[in-house]
């Protein structure tokens, strides 16, 4: 089924167009990643979709049936509301027809109104309930927030007192327990750590409606998405598959493009030249000769197709300073607190010469405070913190704090740089694509991902052999990451960088610290590697819990407790069958016509129904908590 379809799409800003010609259709099955450079439209066509801006040219068709739930990338909602009470306003729905099933059951126990229509409306309600998940709705609510990131502590605190970060999380959860079937997500994984991202993965596995992802997280398209739009030079295209898979199709339509146009081009110059002697000639079977491949040429240069270049690249490098020692930082039992609150504590870290180290560990573990902490921004509170000999350090801050907004470009890059000439800074600018009157914008007017350009340029024009960078793809869009892997790769000084983006950290990383409760923990490798390693430990903490060597006694009793498990189990199955049949007997009982003016007889059924279906909800909780045990401790 089609949610939406666009056709023949045009915007233009001011006199300026930001795409035409853009067609595309989105069916329910389809998991769609929305990739391009910042400023490409992509956005601005979610806010056209959703009917927040006008568009100039062409159609939108949108099924009746087609509910759209919107994340906009700067969501910032303002609610008195605690973050539960929040979530509960996606199951409106369900408490409404929680609290009338709540009044009509009262009604009837009390022979109010009248008990026919009542337990008609009350039987309708039930299926509803059912049909919406009633049963389970808070459970959900609790699942998404801490898989969102919150703990149960959380739930209780008023959104207007959290962060931009956690309010945009907020509204991501309200929106995915939403009824909408169409979502239109735009960077959903901002503000989100690893562990989250990965929750939301699995949750965007198995969601049933359709969805549409703007995201530069390319490990993360790869693996919700199966189809690819992409937005370039105001065209949009479409592709089957995820984020690899459209790079590929893209690079063989780019050469077939290319090698057609290159052909096609040939064979009109072969075609003048062709023309231009037949004319010459001048004969009157030369003219006629000279207008036939006229038109032919005329065909093809109304068929021909310039193919679309690149947009113009990001090429930088990162120059090292040199000498410095092997031993580039060590901390020794290093803690940090704020007001008598710990941060983080028994940090031990040794980084040599020439590595490449990622540090990584959930939202408010304390990784920012331990790079201020290396950085000098910070005294530690305890343990000791040491920098190697003849180490410069190069420092990227993931929210620009060292950028000064009522300056202008220029002015930033000449005051932190007074030796270099005007030529050399706006050389370096031009290189992060500041160009012209470009250099003279000021920096609080800039975007994200521009004012991350300007950071990187000062980084680069600082010969440093230790890069200390916070999260430095945060703001960029991919073509711009890749360019930022490049330089780094390339780069033969230290590195230590936080990063949720697992794509950049399995271009680079040769060992990964991991930031926890109780301390660091070492991983040798990338990403990928990182959790393999993650997973096979989890898995042995699993094995190593389970009995071993039992003696004969401790067996018995073991097997003892599994059969009284699994019968209970099997037990409860049969009485939840067992009340569903009396349940139905009692509707159809209470719908036989000669019983529709006998309140008291009526009355008595609902009540038999009503004491049955409190049992049916017991014995639904206890079904669930004898499923967990069951497969937790693996009985067969």
């Amino acid at each position: 089924m089609v949610l939406l379809n666009g056709t023949n799409l045009k915007k233009m800003f001011f006199d300026e167009t930001l795409f035409s010609d853009v067609s595309f259709n989105i069916s329910d099955k389809d998991k769609i990643g929305f990739v391009g450079i910042n400023g490409a439209g992509k956005s601005t066509l979610f806010k056209i979709i959703n009917g927040i801006t006008e568009y100039d040219e062409g159609e939108i068709f949108r099924n009746k049936l087609t509910k759209i739930g919107y994340l906009d990338q700067y969501t910032c909602i303002e609610s008195e509301n605690t973050i539960m009470g929040e979530m509960l306003g996606a199951f409106d729905e369900v408490i409404s027809i929680e609290n009338e099933l709540e009044g009509i059951r009262y009604d009837i126990e009390n022979k109010l109104g009248d008990i026919d229509s009542l337990i008609k409306r009350q039987t309708y309600l039930q299926e509803r309930f059912g049909e919406l998940d009633g049963y389970h709705y808070k459970s959900l609510i609790r699942s998404t927030l801490i898989g969102l990131g919150f703990s149960e502590e959380d739930f209780d605190r008023r959104v207007d007192t959290l962060s931009g970060g956690q309010k945009t999380r907020v509204s991501l959860g309200r929106l995915l327990l939403s009824d909408s079937n169409l979502l239109l997500l735009d960077e959903p994984t901002n503000h989100l750590d690893i562990a989250s991202v990965e929750w939301l993965e699995g949750f965007l596995e198995s969601y049933k409606g359709a969805f549409v992802i703007i995201s530069h997280d390319r490990y993360f398209l790869d693996r919700v998405t199966n189809r690819t739009f992409e937005m370039e030079n105001g065209k949009l295209r479409t592709y089957n598959g995820g984020y690899s898979e459209y790079i590929k199709q893209r690079e063989i339509e780019k050469k077939t493009e290319e090698r057609n146009y290159i052909n096609t081009q040939r064979e009109i110059d072969r075609l003048n030249g062709v023309i231009e002697q037949q004319r010459r000639w001048n004969r009157e079977k030369n003219i006629k000769t000279a207008e036939s491949k006229q038109k032919v040429v005329d065909k093809l240069e109304k068929t021909l197709v310039k193919p679309v270049y690149d947009t113009e690249d990001i090429r930088f490098s990162f120059k090292s300073s040199p000498g410095g020692g092997n031993d580039v930082l060590i901390t020794e039992n290093l803690g940090m607190s704020f007001d008598g609150k710990n941060i983080f504590k028994n940090c031990n870290i040794h980084i040599k010469k020439g590595e490449k180290v990622f540090l990584l560990g959930p939202n408010g573990c304390g990784k920012t405070t331990l790079i201020k902490n290396i950085i000098g921004k910070y005294e530690p509170t305890e343990g000791e913190l040491k920098i190697g000999s003849n180490i410069v350090t190069g420092y990227y801050d993931q929210i620009q704090e060292n950028l000064s907004p009522e300056k202008d470009v220029f002015s930033e890059l000449h005051d932190e740089f007074p030796n270099f000439t005007q030529t050399e800074i706006r050389n370096a600018l031009a290189v992060f694509l500041f160009k012209g009157d470009d250099v003279f914008k000021e920096i609080k007017t800039l975007s994200g991902g521009e004012r991350a350009r300007v950071e990187l340029t000062k980084l680069m024009l600082k010969p440093a052999n230790f890069l200390v960078m916070d999260e430095p793809t945060n703001h960029l869009d991919i073509e711009s990451r890749e360019a930022l892997e490049t330089a780094l790769s390339d780069y033969d000084g230290t590195m230590l960088m936080v990063s949720h983006d697992r794509y950049f950290i399995n271009k680079l990383a040769d060992r990964i610290i991991y930031m926890g409760n109780n301390g660091i923990e070492n991983y040798i490798g990338n990403y990928d590697d990182f959790s393999a390693k993650k997973t096979a430990d989890a898995a042995v903490v699993v094995t190593e819990e389970k009995p071993k060597n039992l003696d004969y006694q401790e067996q018995k009793r073991l097997q003892a407790e599994k059969r009284k498990v699994l019968n209970r189990y099997n037990k409860v199955e049969e009485l939840i069958s067992e009340l569903e049949t009396d349940i139905e007997a009692l509707e159809n009982e209470m719908m036989k016509p000669e019983l529709a003016a006998d309140f008291t007889k009526l009355a008595e059924l609902s009540a038999k129904k009503d004491t049955k279906e409190e049992e049916m909800l017991l014995l639904m909780e206890e079904w669930e908590i004898l499923q967990t045990e069951i497969e937790e401790k693996e009985y067969v």
